[in-house]
Formats: C-alpha cells, sequence, structure tokens
C-alpha cells in the first residue's frame, strides 16, 4: 500500500514547510516538492496542517483501580485516541504486591495484544520492591520497557516508601532506564483524608482539600534530591502546581536534568470544578487534583520555558455509576477522568491559537518529546524519512464543541463538556494505513502494535 500526500503544510518541532509526503507500506519513504510518483491513494492536504501522529505517554487503559476498572479498554481507548490524532500511547503496568512485575507484563499483554487501534508500549510502576523485583529491571529494560514508576501516595495500596526508591532507582540507573513518580506526600494526605472524614466532611470538594499544594511541593523536592543523590534519569508525571514547578526550577541550579509531565486539565481548568453541585464534582476527583488558575499560567510559562516537556492525559475514565461508589464519601470515589480523544485538539485551539505557545512548541509537547525521552525517536514522533507513517492531517480552522454525545470515549461525561474547539484531526493515517477518514474509523482492532523502547535520547 502507498500513500501519496500532496501540498500539505507539514509542522514538526523543528520545522514548518509546504511539501508532499510520500509513504510505502509503513514508513515515510520521501518528502518533497511536487513529487511525481504513483499511489495507490492520494490525499490533498492544501490548506491543512500536516503533524506527526500524536503520543500519548500517561493512559490506564482497563485498569483495577479502587474496587473497579477504568472503563476504556485497550480496544475503546486507542479507538477514541486515533479520533483526536494520538496514534500511539504508553500505558502503565501495575505490579501487584507479592507477584513479579513480569507476571503484571504478561497481563496488560493479554489485555492489549489483538484488541488495539493504534500502537501501544508500556511503562511498570513498581509496587513491591524486593531482590526478586530488582533483579527482573535488567530484562524489562532489554524487553523494551525502560520507565518506572514509583508512587509516594496511595498509602496501603501503591505507596513505596524512601528506602525502596533509592533502591529501584539505583538498579535502574545501572541500565540506562528512567525513574518516574506521582509525586503527592502520602502521609500528608492520609492524615488529612482522615481528619476531614472524622469531621464528617465527605463531599468531592474535601478530596481536593486533602491534597494541598504542598503535598505535591513536599514530594516532588523530595524526589528530585533522592533522583540527584543516585543519579538516576528522572521524571515527574501529571504535575498540576506551579509550587511543584518551582521545585524543578531550583534544581537546574545544580545542573540536575528533570523531566516534566503536565496533563490538560492542569493547563485549563481550575478548582472551582470542585465546588460543583448535586456530586457532578466527581467527574474531576482525580490525583494530584486540579489546582489554581495561578498554576495553570505557571504550567503555559514552564512549556515555553522547556521545563515542562510533554503533555500526556493520565486518561482513566469511570462511569458516573462507578464514581457514585463514594457518594457517600470521597474517598471511595474512583480518582480519575478521560480526556486521550481531545488532547491534541485543544492544546491547539487553547494554545496556539490563544499565542500561549508556537505551532513547533505544539508539536513538541503533543509527540516529538514525549518519543525522544522514552526512546521512541526517530521512530516515532517526527515526519522523516524512514519513520514509521504515523501523520495527522489537521484543518486549523474547523469549530466543533466538545460533548459527551459526540466523544468516542466508553465514558459518560466529558471533562470539557461544551467546549468550543477550534481546529480538528481530519484524516489520521497509523503506520502507513488510513486510520480515520471522514469521521470513521477505517482500520481493524488490533492493528496496533507492541513497541519496544529503548533508552532515552535525551539522557546524556
Amino acid at each position: 500500500m502507498s500513500v501519496l500526500i500532496k501540498n500539505g503544510r507539514i509542522v514538526t518541532a523543528a520545522a514548518d514547510y509546504i511539501a508532499d509526503i510520500f509513504i510505502e507500506g509503513e514508513t515515510i519513504s520521501t518528502i518533497g516538492k511536487d513529487l511525481k510518483v504513483s499511489a495507490d491513494k492520494t490525499i490533498d492536504a492544501g490548506g491543512k496542517l500536516v503533524f506527526p501522529g500524536g503520543i500519548d505517554p500517561h493512559t490506564h487503559l482497563d485498569l483495577p483501580f479502587m474496587g473497579t476498572y477504568s472503563s476504556d479498554n485497550f480496544e475503546t481507548g486507542t479507538r477514541a485516541a486515533l479520533f483526536g490524532g494520538t496514534t500511539s500511547v504508553i500505558d502503565f503496568v501495575i505490579q501487584s504486591q507479592g507477584k513479579p512485575m513480569q507476571a503484571a507484563v504478561e497481563e496488560w499483554h493479554k489485555k492489549a495484544d489483538g484488541n488495539a487501534f493504534g500502537d501501544y508500549g508500556f511503562h511498570i510502576a513498581v509496587t513491591d520492591f524486593n531482590p526478586d523485583s530488582c533483579a527482573e529491571i535488567k530484562d524489562l529494560i532489554e524487553y523494551g520497557i525502560t520507565s518506572f514508576k514509583v508512587f509516594m501516595a496511595y498509602k496501603g495500596a501503591l505507596m513505596i516508601d524512601d528506602e525502596q526508591m533509592i533502591g529501584i532507582m539505583n538498579e535502574v540507573r545501572k541500565h540506562n532506564g528512567l525513574v518516574s513518580v506521582h509525586a503527592t506526600n502520602g502521609d500528608m494526605i492520609d492524615f488529612l483524608v482522615k481528619k476531614h472524614r472524622a469531621e464528617g466532611k465527605l463531599e468531592p470538594l474535601y478530596h481536593y482539600l486533602s491534597q494541598p499544594e504542598i503535598t505535591e511541593i513536599e514530594a516532588s523536592g523530595r524526589f528530585i534530591d533522592i533522583a540527584n543523590y543516585t543519579g538516576v534519569a528522572c521524571l515527574i508525571v501529571h504535575m498540576a502546581s506551579g509550587g511543584a514547578l518551582d521545585k524543578v526550577r531550583e534544581a537546574t541550579k545544580r545542573n540536575q536534568r528533570i523531566f516534566v509531565e503536565t496533563c490538560p486539565q492542569y493547563l485549563l481548568l481550575d478548582a472551582s470544578v470542585y465546588e460543583k453541585e448535586n456530586f457532578e464534582a466527581a467527574k474531576w476527583v482525580m490525583s494530584p487534583p486540579i489546582r489554581e488558575k495561578k498554576d495553570q499560567a505557571t504550567l503555559w510559562a514552564g512549556l515555553n520555558q522547556g521545563l515542562v516537556n510533554f503533555v500526556g492525559t493520565d486518561h482513566c475514565p469511570f462511569f458516573m455509576k462507578q464514581k457514585r461508589m463514594g457518594e457517600k464519601d470521597f474517598t471511595k470515589i474512583p480518582n480519575g477522568a478521560p480526556g486521550i480523544e481531545h488532547r491534541i485538539e485543544l492544546l491547539y485551539s487553547e494554545g496556539v491559537r490563544k499565542g500561549r505557545i508556537s505551532l513547533n512548541k505544539f508539536v513538541e509537547i503533543t509527540s516529538t518529546n514525549a518519543a525522544k525521552v522514552f526512546g521512541m525517536f526517530p521512530r516515532k514522533g517526527c515526519i522523516a524519512i524512514g519513520a514509521d507513517a504515523d501523520l495527522i492531517i489537521f484543518d486549523p480552522d474547523e469549530k466543533h464543541t466538545i460533548s459527551a454525545k459526540t466523544h468516542h470515549h466508553n465514558c459518560d461525561y466529558s471533562s470539557y463538556e461544551g467546549w468550543q474547539v477550534t481546529g480538528k484531526c481530519k484524516t489520521v493515517l497509523m503506520r502507513g494505513q488510513v486510520a480515520i477518514e471522514n469521521d470513521e474509523i477505517k482500520i481493524d482492532k488490533g492493528y496496533g502494535q507492541f513497541v519496544k523502547r529503548g533508552p532515552s535520547s535525551l539522557v546524556i
């Protein structure tokens, strides 16, 4: 199968020009002006932008959590992702207490293999670090899982202590891997949760009030200091607060490199969502919680300063009937929200169109930097000869409205219901195949493949 994309305005993290793209099989074969080639399919991209396929490096598909499962699995989640221009995801494998990490990887392969529409990789969350799991790290990195997550919160479930974190960092560093973190202070949160429950304060608002900014600031600083001590390449995921980003700024003064991810909800929403009545605030119960307008401004600035490297979603949706498990106690509300489909269009509309970021920065934070940080570049995250033909043909002027009535998430609400957006993914190619066209899926379930990742190309 060959495809010729003509007359598109090609935008990468470093370039912006009009040219044709010729695709043979799964990869880009030629890029040039007025290509004279014969193709099985020709797409006229005149007046459109052409971006590399989006990479969402933070998803939780079919995740067992808080007595239920996230409502998007690899079939529905990667399908929704493609409609929004995201051609690859990296999902979090969660180690079970008392079991090897390899068993969790096998479980996640059963969820994903033969079901995913888009390509996928895995991180692994280490919840039970011991000599046996330590010995697994080298083999997992050679297998292509090069990033390991630790939780400093969810006490009694996912949280590990600092001694375990040091052990993980030391072992991962030996094999050129990366350690990421959910950076909030679990002990402080646990104290505040107990306090609020004892006072009979059980509404969703108290989820937010149990995780004040200081819980994120303290944990981020501690993680950064321990990572500096061990010398490991490190990443803070889903950063929500300006105070936490200040800890990163301080660390640059000693020449430390910390990768940082934020999410659309932290760039675009504020804590007023927790004041909504009739349990509607539960839609935005996530950890860390959505913070203040001041934090939005700091995170946008961080993107432009290069302190925040990319934007993932932390996509972890639940139906409202699942959220209602915590109707009488906020601690029982499953944490998470949908977002995988709307990341690219929201960041274009609210970022590029409103002058907050440039077009090149947009590509950098939605695709290229994630590919580099997580060892997928130059196969993914760029438009170049030999790269996978994962491409978005994007109409920069088409207006539409985000709604649960029209989204493809397997979820009965939208975090951005009624949001007016300018810019739409019109055609999406996935390894050379037209995956989305005319608002229809054109590839079959199971087309997505596991992506074996290498070491980060940004770590020296």
